[in-house]
């Protein structure tokens, strides 16, 4: 590997690290300067890399090309080891902003992180990694067509509510407008 290619996989790894969903090869080649060739192939070194296929070890993470775009995982055999490792962390509180966006992710999933800032009316992207980070929130699948991922809770906020399925949450007060059916209906938006 040349200096330059060490270079590219420097700045590859650190922006695939940062990475909260996978970012696409010309996302990747802006990021860090570089010609999207030239990126590809870097990231197929990386990726045989964390495989063990030089001659280094088999890491605990590898990379993959996910919905799209690339992004570093734990590899699957150690996911036993991760979860327990922050199941066995103290339990710190949720914030408000976190509870908020972890019922609306509850009732709606699957959804993506933009339809939860628009119901929230607020930037999300703090609150989700935070929910992703303490598993009680994944990642389900990835829009097709946008690229967006899609959340949806974990059988470990199941436990920690006590309850086997999400059918199981409290029904939304029927007092409270869902949001459904857009802004029509309520009082003077219509003469907006």
């Amino acid at each position: 590997m040349t200096p330059d290619d060490r270079r590219i996989a420097m700045r590859l790894e650190a922006m695939l690290i940062v990475a909260d969903e996978p970012m696409s090869v010309v996302n990747l080649a802006t990021a860090v300067g570089t010609p999207v060739p030239a990126v590809r192939v870097a990231l197929q070194a990386l990726r045989a890399d964390y495989d063990g296929e030089a001659d280094g070890p088999r890491r605990g993470f590898e990379l993959r090309e996910v919905g799209g775009g690339w992004r570093v995982y734990v590899r699957e055999e150690l996911d036993g080891v991760v979860t327990e490792f922050v199941g066995s962390q103290a339990p710190a509180r949720l914030s408000q902003a976190a509870l908020e966006t972890l019922a609306v992710i509850a009732y709606k999933q699957p959804v993506t992180r933009s339809q939860v800032a628009q119901i929230r009316a607020v930037n999300v992207d703090s609150v989700v990694r935070t929910l992703l980070g303490r598993g009680l929130i994944t990642e389900m699948h990835s829009d097709p067509e946008t690229g967006a991922m899609h959340y949806g809770t974990t059988s470990l906020l199941l436990q920690k509510l006590g309850i086997d399925s999400v059918d199981e949450l409290p029904p939304i007060s029927p007092l409270l407008d869902d949001g459904a059916d857009g802004f029509e209906g309520i009082d003077g938006v219509d003469a907006l």
